[in-house]
């Protein structure tokens, strides 16, 4: 077997990115993504590309987000493995699956070779999650009524309600956060991400039951690929009541009356209870995704 060559593009060769087989439909799901060309990297066999990865980052940004991005072809490990291992930027990794990728012979091999590259360079599995996209046809959701709505201008107000939220938290980002940084830093990665996101910061609203109790917080947003669900949040003293329900709800039904025309979402595997609500409120499931975070050792 000829030695691997591994590569980062340029724009007068990144057409080499496409000539990969895509089992799991990896195109369609980047249809409206921009990757740099020189953040896109491929390792060749014999100018056959065996495997390959594209970093992403928003407009502006100088180093790369994540990985969301990475194809390895049948039997190419170690080619997927070299490829991430010697990329200069230690980000998370996203492998992107088709729903229900398990139950067909073909996507679980072309998944489980993916995840066996991440592992063999270092990487480590953090989560799974569900990816939601809501479209018209779904129907939108009735507000349930039960709680009041408004915008909230002051950052401080959200700050203390993701400290509270995270303090009892399901999610497998804000847990290891927490756990890495304490809950005040899980706070203000996320307060950084919505700021970062090129949605207004109006958006943002606080939600309070009929006595005046604030209950929870929703985020609706746009990230660089379109709006989406960008937080649902319900403080610990109000849970139980089903409230992430009508928050998510309020939140669809806002951006859509902002005009969007599909509104995205996501929640881990594990949070059983939000992806109850997704499902009730009329968002499929159109995806699946691991999230990989690079270990000690890289």
């Amino acid at each position: 077997m000829t030695d691997t060559v591994i590569r980062t593009l340029d724009a007068s060769d990144v057409a080499l990115f496409d000539t990969m087989p895509d089992p799991l439909g990896a195109a369609a799901g980047h249809a409206t993504t921009v990757h740099r060309p020189e953040w896109k990297r491929v390792a060749l066999r014999d100018g056959k590309v065996v495997a390959r990865g594209a970093w992403w980052g928003g407009p502006d940004d100088d180093t790369p987000v994540n990985i969301n991005w990475f194809d390895v072809a049948d039997g190419e490990e170690e080619a997927g493995a070299e490829l991430l291992r010697t990329a200069p930027f230690p980000v998370e990794l996203e492998i992107n699956l088709p729903a229900g990728w398990r139950d067909d012979p073909v996507t679980r091999a072309a998944g489980e070779t993916r995840l066996r590259a991440a592992r063999a360079a270092g990487f480590e599995v953090l989560v799974e999650r569900y990816l939601y996209r809501w479209t018209p046809p779904c129907g939108l959701p009735e507000r349930p009524g039960r709680l009041t709505f408004r915008p909230e201008p002051d950052d401080a107000v959200f700050f203390d309600a993701l400290r509270r939220i995270h303090s009892a938290t399901l999610d497998a980002h804000a847990l290891r956060a927490v756990a890495e940084d304490g809950v005040d830093r899980a706070a203000q990665e996320e307060m950084d991400f919505f700021h970062w996101c090129p949605s207004p910061r109006e958006w943002w609203q606080v939600a309070h039951t009929p006595d005046g109790e604030f209950a929870g917080i929703h985020i609706p947003a746009h990230n660089p690929a379109g709006p989406c669900v960008g937080f649902i949040g319900v403080l610990p003293e109000h849970r139980g009541h089903g409230y992430a329900y009508d928050l998510l709800v309020e939140c669809t039904r806002f951006l859509v009356e902002q005009g969007a025309e599909f509104v995205a979402g996501a929640t881990d595997r594990g949070n059983f209870p939000m992806a109850a609500n997704f499902a009730r409120a009329g968002h499929p499931v159109v995806r699946e995704r691991v999230n990989l975070v690079p270990g000690t050792a890289r």
